[in-house]
């Protein structure tokens, strides 16, 4: 059985510093996994991830990423679960998440890297937080459609209720689910 390496991607347009409900939430559930099992945290904001330029119609290939998109390029690549922590903006993905998922699109039409054939062995999981759940639901359809395309495990959503700061904290049933949201079975 291949070890289990979860790979946290945070996005978030906070102020740094500043631990929003949705990576409080998600680090709740991270909480309870064994200790000799690795995590890795990447704050998305904190990178520099250009703008997607698409030229699927007249390149056709894309070279390997540099910098920062190297950088969480290699890390999805090495983890087993991926888990994108994103409060909902405007019913959809923080920016510096969907850059990267824009990216995705380079990524699969690489030469000389399976990138989709290696997602498909990976389980992708939502942890999301938001003022009401409906408006969560078109970004969870999202993400699970991606983890489809990908031939890849989709291991659910974690939603609590957010909106203030802290105010998942007052979540309890959100906090309940946390504990066994990346359940290793």
């Amino acid at each position: 059985m291949t070890p289990r390496r979860f790979l946290f991607l945070v996005a978030n347009a906070r102020e740094p510093g500043h631990l929003g409900n949705t990576e409080w939430l998600a680090r709740q559930a991270a909480a309870a996994l064994p200790p000799d099992v690795p995590q890795r945290w990447l704050a998305l904001s904190a990178l520099d991830l250009p703008p997607f330029v698409d030229r699927r119609h007249t390149v056709g290939e894309y070279p390997l990423p540099q910098g920062d998109l190297r950088t969480v390029f290699d890390a999805m690549r090495e983890a087993s679960d991926i888990v994108l922590v994103a409060p909902v903006y405007w019913f959809s993905f923080p920016t510096s998440l969907k850059t990267l998922m824009d990216h995705w699109s380079a990524w699969i039409r690489i030469p000389s890297v399976p990138f989709k054939s290696e997602m498909a062995g990976k389980t992708f999981r939502l942890v999301s937080t938001s003022g009401d759940r409906a408006k969560a639901q078109p970004m969870v359809d999202s993400e699970r459609l991606c983890a489809e395309f990908f031939g890849a495990a989709w291991g659910g959503v974690l939603w609590g209720k957010g909106g203030a700061p802290k105010a998942v904290e007052a979540d309890i049933a959100a906090q309940e689910a946390a504990r066994g949201f990346l359940a290793l079975t």
